[in-house]
């Protein structure tokens, strides 16, 4: 088949060429409208529990991290000057499309009791602005007597402030999210020119849209940087433009087709997906090193390019689909999960993987067979005279030292061990954003002056209908709501219970020693008021705009309570606090608060929001990860005995690549790195790279078995030196490759380039000595069949006469084959 496929490449290289440029125009069209995405990664499947749970909880409530917020801690906020610009900001800021409320001190308003029409009403502290320093005062005491924003709004502890911006998810969830806060900040900036007064910034709509700026131009960047730095490694390697310029054009046109792949297949581009183009540039590029190492090695054989070329193609072309297809494997197994992100990943790269094996056996052959021959200065390579000495010295070991080796090899798995057990399973909300970044300084700001700005929703369930206005039921909220207050992770609470709390405070004519539950006594006048305000609101209708005094407080009923009035919603926001922390502190600290003082009365309590789900889809998906990578264990292994129908071939070929991994999971733990999903992929993925190099190996050395009388010990020889040339020349090529993503500011992706990094260089002591060592040990020579026909495919020193019968020597001339 690989003969005839050879000839059918050099024959038709110019048809070919021309399909390839109609097809790269195509998808360069289909590229060009590729989207990011705009929403956190979902990872928690849509039938769990929890999920399905959330979803009813935003149909019912509204959504929970649509707040954007801007704070600041400067006294001189409170100066008739500056007071006056942030009105102005704040009134700005409410015109901007995309940007359904703002709330911030100068538009603060306060519960008042209408008499008239027995009802609560919202009405502003500034309805007349002031306009001497002594009315900002005087009014300033009016906002600190409103107990209801204490902790919300204004840090009672520090006097830092904040304007809480409500965003439309129509805008959040589309690609007009970046112009919007682009235009908020663009307001922000120029309040702080004219102010000299800093803010912050946070809340997951600026979390998340800074990340998906980041992802954009970081992809960009990677692309570059990976294009650059393999253009430096192959004009190192092979000293001639030629083999720089047309590689890189192979790897470019594979990313083309990469992108134009997730537009036909409706994918947008996440912290994830984006990280595929540059992959793809450093999993291509070995391709093409390695079709001209094998195109230099047999023109100098033959002298003839067409049968060299025509050589190249039969003699690698199944091990090299074969390396692509263990490649592929590492990120195949990610369809195996149904959680979307990693799905997407895992087949975007797997199609593309051999979308650049594809190009590369058409594009490599086809242009350099049009190419004038390689000059004797550009063949030089093929003594790799620097790694010569490097390769004696790991005969001698595989030969002479193997019990060392051995010995080595159990005392880096024991430590491996050790490390391995230092590693924790944590993941934040802004995980992959640097320490010193902005982001995380503004979260450290609200984390210090509010206790944290990341949403956490608890529903209460009475099971009755207008259960909530209980007062026993009401009272046992309160007493959960003192609880939480008491944990310094967590803002004061928002709920019904502290909005009742403040309409008896407006009652007994804003009186803050009246912020408090109403009593048996007051209940009746109270309830009775609320009712009254909440019929304004249920009978606007629902197109209605920004709805005032009375209707407003209807309104803010509904947001708290459901329509029955059998379930209320407690509204905190948490300091991001890691999943660990997280769990402790919902397990060992909420939970059995709930359980003493829920306990008995029929009322159920649940925790939701996007904070849980964050978490626990980070758990989920590190425990799909692990059966990824057993996944991807039993695939390598199946790949590998059908080509050398083997047991023993399998065993040789998963034993150095399980070392390889422990080694690298040892590396994570000595060094702190945290097992999050960002890092427990790398594992998947380098099993499938690794795999490459044990296979060739392999292959090569049952083909010296063949050739020198099954006598192990000569077969390793000319396998580590005829092989191990292309085998670390690849690995150097990967490493320096995955290497560029150490430069990312996201700590997943700088995590993915060190720990592949690392994992390719131990690949290498893995591959290059003890698999060897394991051969001459165990691979006696004399057991197994070796079948001739399956292995002068993975050959890299046949003889070659036998093809120059069968191919017709004289037929390769440039003129009988089209060109």
């Amino acid at each position: 088949m690989w003969s005839k496929l050879a000839l059918f490449v050099i024959k038709n290289r110019r048809l070919l060429l021309g399909l390839l440029a109609v097809i790269t125009v195509f998808m360069a069209w289909q590229a060009r409208k590729v989207e990011m995405t705009y929403d956190f990664a979902q990872v928690v499947s849509p039938d769990d529990p929890d999920m399905v749970y959330f979803q009813r909880f935003k149909k019912t409530f509204g959504e929970d991290g649509n707040v954007l917020v801007l704070g600041m801690q400067d006294s001189s906020i409170y100066r008739l000057g500056n007071f006056n610009e942030l009105r102005t900001l704040t009134d700005t800021l409410a015109k901007v499309p995309g940007v359904s409320g703002v709330l911030s001190v100068t538009k603060l308003p306060k519960l008042t009791k209408d008499t008239t029409n027995q009802s609560f009403s919202a009405a502003p502290i500034f309805r007349n602005f002031p306009q001497t320093q002594a009315e900002l005062d005087s009014l300033m005491r009016v906002v600190n007597q409103q107990e209801f924003y204490k902790g919300q709004l204004i840090s009672p502890r520090t006097g830092a402030t904040l304007l809480a911006l409500t965003m439309d998810p129509k805008f959040l969830n589309s690609s007009k999210r970046q112009a919007v806060m682009n235009q908020i900040l663009v307001h922000a900036e120029q309040f702080t020119k004219k102010t000299g007064i800093r803010l912050h910034y946070a809340g997951l709509p600026y979390v998340r849209s800074t990340m998906t700026s980041k992802v954009a131009s970081e992809m960009k960047f990677f692309v570059l940087l990976t294009v650059l730095m393999m253009a430096v490694t192959l004009f190192m390697f092979f000293r001639t433009w030629s083999a720089v310029v047309f590689p890189i054009l192979v790897v470019l046109i594979v990313v083309i087709w990469c992108v134009g792949s997730m537009v036909l297949m409706g994918y947008k581009i996440n912290l994830l997906t984006g990280l595929i183009p540059s992959i793809l540039i450093v999993i291509g590029i070995p391709n093409c090193t390695y079709l001209l190492s094998r195109y230099h090695y047999d023109y100098r054989k033959s002298g003839n390019q067409m049968l060299a070329m025509t050589r190249v193609i039969r003699k690698i072309g199944l091990v090299t689909l074969m390396n692509n297809t263990t490649t592929a494997i590492g990120f195949f197994v990610f369809c195996f999960t149904n959680i979307a992100i990693l799905y997407q990943f895992g087949l975007v790269a797997t199609i593309n993987i051999f979308v650049a094996f594809i190009i590369s056996f058409i594009m490599i052959p086809a242009v350099f067979t049009y190419l004038p021959p390689p000059t004797p200065k550009q063949l030089e390579h093929l003594e790799a005279k620097p790694l010569t000495k490097l390769l004696e010295f790991f005969d001698h070991l595989v030969l002479e030292r193997r019990g060392t080796v051995y010995l080595v090899a159990l005392g880096l798995a024991a430590v491996s061990v050790l490390g391995i057990m230092k590693i924790e399973s944590v993941s934040y909300m802004v995980d992959d954003l640097p320490k010193e970044s902005s982001v995380n300084s503004d979260l450290k700001f609200f984390e210090q002056h509010f206790n944290g700005v990341m949403p956490l929703e608890i529903v209460i369930d009475t099971g009755k209908k207008q259960g909530i206005m209980k007062l026993k039921n009401l009272e046992k909220i309160d007493r959960f709501e003192k609880f939480l207050r008491t944990q310094p992770v967590l803002t004061t609470p928002v709920s019904i219970v502290t909005f009742l709390k403040a309409s008896t405070q407006a009652f007994y004519n804003d009186d803050p020693a009246y912020y408090r539950l109403p009593d048996n006594s007051e209940k009746n006048f109270i309830l009775s008021y609320l009712s009254h305000s909440r019929t304004k609101a249920d009978s606007l209708p629902a197109t209605a705009q920004a709805p005032a005094g009375g209707v407003m407080v209807g309104k803010l009923i509904r947001s708290f309570t459901d329509s029955t009035g059998q379930r209320a919603r407690i509204s905190l926001k948490i300091a991001d606090i890691g999943s660990h922390n997280l769990d402790t502190l919902i397990n060992y600290k909420i939970q059995p608060q709930i359980q003493e003082i829920f306990n008995g009365t029929g009322m159920t309590v649940k925790l939701t929001g996007t904070t849980i789900l964050f978490t626990k889809g980070n758990e989920y998906l590190i425990d799909m990860l692990k059966e990824s990578l057993a996944i991807a264990f039993v695939l390598v292994g199946l790949v590998v005995l059908i080509l050398f129908r083997s047991v023993r071939a399998v065993f040789f070929t998963l034993l150095p690549n399980f070392v390889t991994l422990l080694l690298t999971g040892g590396l994570m733990g000595f060094f702190g790195i945290p097992l999050k999903p960002s890092t427990a992929l790398i594992f998947s993925i380098a099993l499938g790279i690794d795999g490459d190099n044990s296979i060739h190996l392999l292959a090569k050395f049952r083909q010296e078995m063949a050739l020198n009388g099954q006598r192990v010990r000569a077969a390793i020889s000319t396998t580590l030196s005829e092989a191990g040339t292309s085998m670390i020349y690849t690995s150097i090529v990967l490493f320096l490759g995955f290497s560029v993503f150490a430069f990312s500011e996201f700590g997943g992706t700088k995590a993915l380039g060190l720990l592949m990094s690392a994992s390719l260089l131990i690949t290498n002591f893995s591959n290059l000595i003890l698999l060897p060592c394991l051969l001459v040990s165990f691979e006696h020579g004399k057991d197994e069949n070796i079948n001739q026909t399956s292995i002068r495919h993975y050959d890299e020193q046949y003889h070659e006469e036998d093809d120059d019968l069968e191919l017709n020597l004289d037929r390769m001339k440039k003129g009988d084959l089209g060109a």
